[in-house]
């Protein structure tokens, strides 16, 4: 894989200029134009393996928690709706792997090496913590990777079992910890971190604590794995604890990328061609159309464990649309919530029929009567109107006046949709907050029968989340004061904060890992932590409300060859250029995974990663394999 960098440093130096503004980033005595490993300086890597993680990372969440039961798209709308009835295919598992390994990874190794060997430290710690970070990342995606040869020479690398990669992960963030804590270099002709940092501009501190969080995050994940110590793979909540001491305290102290509609220079260079400015989110969910939210998610956000009270979160979450013929205000016969001139959308139900009924459809806007419509004779989908996407629009790259996407064209703001709060184009990307700390506190005081503890964490998270999410409404109003008029945009009031804190999320004595689980969700939207809680507590329904695999699953052949009853949604395929370019060491390492068919049923091998049905095979955090 070492053999791929020279696809991706030619862009390397704009990138970095573009997201940092340093205007001498290349002034080195070799062709700027055309840069090589071997005399590109580490400091210029930075910005471009933080580009490539985290927009790999981010396309991987999205996928994944499209399956997860929040989310779903209009009947026939392409791969991502099969993925969200619980039919995954190969077009969504080859994305995450090229952009961390051939835009990311690829460059991780030699800018350590080259930190190291100049004793930077700050450039190698936050290099073994990208590495770590990507590399659990395709553990939890894939289960076994290459690994330790992934940076080699070797077209062909040998790969990994999962184990050895989440111990060695954990080694890694433990060596990033050693060195972020060296601090600044006394040496002022070293580079810093920020020049080049966009993810903590050069705050070390903040790096330290997003070391601390992802190790608290990785070793909560084994717990299926019996009690003892991390090192050897164990669940280990002392640690667990230690670390979130460690980790983040406030909302001051979040990793969050802020992305900018803007339409700068600088796009990627692996094929997409897009601006390195905007949110990954928006590049695949927002700018296009028809994702909906589900009745699981309106229902958690609309009445959270039968409580009664609304999350003042929802109208952030669920999109909204221009409706001008109607002014009134409130909720009406069919549950459809009003607030002037707009109304918020229902969720699709997907333990109903409706997807084998032709629904949901997407609603289009008639400019003659101003009213929303289905184009359909179908009866049965004229009432898809109360459906509505989460599409939203940007003024950068596609020269649109308002972040709103209206249905009928550019401009034609009666036809306008809000999109939602985490897929717009200058939507933060949340790396590490500190509302996941509380909540995954919450989760380990609980199970140790710290009741008292977990709640008063339970609720800190609730209200880290809501406050972080009011930080963004405001800038967006701040930027465009015409948005104050969408409830989407209305910053949520410390009275609606406080009513949902005492009234809406249960009492101490009420509380469950079912509420913990599922406030963590609402707070972590597009994270792979989502179908990582899922899987650690086997898709129950009693604690994750709403949940059940979507009706239109069994219907269709092709999902339930991929995921057979009685099993679940439980890793990524390999892509193809694993079991065509790699395929000898793939099988290989078949041998050690519980659950891999090395032949069929007469007997003749096959490549066990590429059967119907391996998308069931449990990762190793996932599994009681030693």
């Amino acid at each position: 894989m070492k053999s791929l960098k020279s696809i991706i440093l030619c862009g390397m130096g704009v990138l970095a200029l573009s997201l940092t503004s340093c205007n001498d980033w290349l002034d080195v005595n070799v062709d700027p134009n055309n840069p090589t490993d071997k005399i590109t300086s580490y400091d210029q890597r930075l910005a471009h393996i933080e580009f490539y993680t985290n927009s790999g990372l981010q396309f991987g969440a999205w996928r994944t928690t499209m399956a997860m039961g929040d989310w779903t798209r209009n009947n026939g709308g392409g791969n991502y709706w099969h993925v969200s009835y619980w039919y995954p295919v190969e077009a969504q598992v080859t994305t995450v792997y090229q952009w961390w390994f051939v835009g990311a990874y690829a460059n991780v190794p030699d800018m350590i090496a080259k930190a190291e060997a100049v004793e930077n430290w700050q450039f190698a710690g936050a290099g073994y913590l990208i590495k770590a970070y990507g590399f659990m990342a395709m553990t939890d995606l894939y289960g076994e990777m290459p690994y330790e040869e992934a940076a080699a020479d070797s077209p062909a690398p040998h790969y990994n079992t999962g184990k050895e990669i989440y111990l060695g992960c954990l080694e890694t963030i433990d060596k990033a910890i050693e060195y972020l804590e060296k601090g600044q270099s006394q040496d002022p002709s070293l580079p810093t971190l920020a020049a080049g940092d966009f993810w903590n501009h050069g705050d070390l501190n903040k790096w330290i604590k997003l070391a601390y969080m992802l190790k608290a995050r990785w070793i909560n994940k084994l717990n299926k794995k019996g009690a003892g110590s991390y090192k050897d793979g164990k669940y280990d909540a002392d640690e667990i604890l230690r670390c979130l001491d460690k980790a983040m305290q406030s909302n001051a102290d979040n990793t969050i990328v802020n992305h900018t509609d803007d339409n700068g220079p600088t796009h990627d260079v692996l094929g997409w061609d897009e601006p390195v400015d905007y949110s990954p989110l928006f590049s695949v969910s927002g700018m296009n159309s028809g994702y909906m939210a589900t009745k699981m998610l309106y229902d958690n956000l609309t009445n959270f464990a039968g409580k009664g009270v609304e999350d003042p979160r929802a109208d952030h979450i669920l999109p909204w649309a221009y409706s001008p013929n109607r002014e009134e205000n409130g909720i009406d016969a069919n549950g459809v919530k009003w607030n002037g001139h707009w109304r918020r959308t229902l969720g699709v139900d997907m333990a109903s029929e409706i997807n084998s009924q032709g629904g949901p459809l997407r609603a289009m806007f008639n400019t003659g009567t101003n009213s929303w419509y289905i184009n359909s004779s179908n009866e049965a989908r004229k009432g898809d109107t109360v459906y509505i996407e989460g599409t939203s629009d940007c003024k950068g790259y596609f020269a649109n006046p308002s972040i709103l996407y209206c249905r009928a064209g550019s401009g034609q703001f009666q036809s306008a949709e809000s999109g939602t709060f985490y897929t717009r184009v200058s939507s933060p990307t949340y790396i590490g907050t500190y509302a996941e700390c509380c909540f995954i506190k919450a989760e380990t005081l609980f199970k140790k029968g710290d009741k008292a503890g977990a709640y008063a964490a339970y609720r800190a998270g609730i209200k880290a989340s809501c406050d972080l999410m009011n930080e963004k409404l405001r800038v967006w109003i701040a930027e465009d004061p015409s948005l104050a008029d969408c409830p989407s945009f209305t910053p949520m009031t410390d009275d609606a904060i406080n009513n949902y804190l005492n009234n809406g999320i249960g009492t101490q004595g009420e509380l469950t890992l079912g509420h913990i689980l599922m406030q963590k969700r609402i707070a972590l939207m597009f994270s792979y932590e989502i179908w990582n809680d899922m899987r650690r507590y086997d898709f129950d329904s009693n604690i994750f409300f709403g949940w059940s695999i979507p009706a239109y699953h069994y219907k269709v052949v092709a999902a339930t060859n991929a995921i057979p009853e009685g099993k679940q949604y439980r890793r990524w395929r390999q892509c193809s250029h694993e079991y065509k370019y790699n395929s000898v060491n793939l099988q290989a390492i078949g041998e050690k995974v519980p659950g891999a068919r090395m032949t069929d049923s007469e007997g003749n091998k096959v490549i066990w990663n590429t059967q119907d049905d391996a998308w069931t095979i449990p990762v190793w955090w996932d599994s009681d394999q030693e």
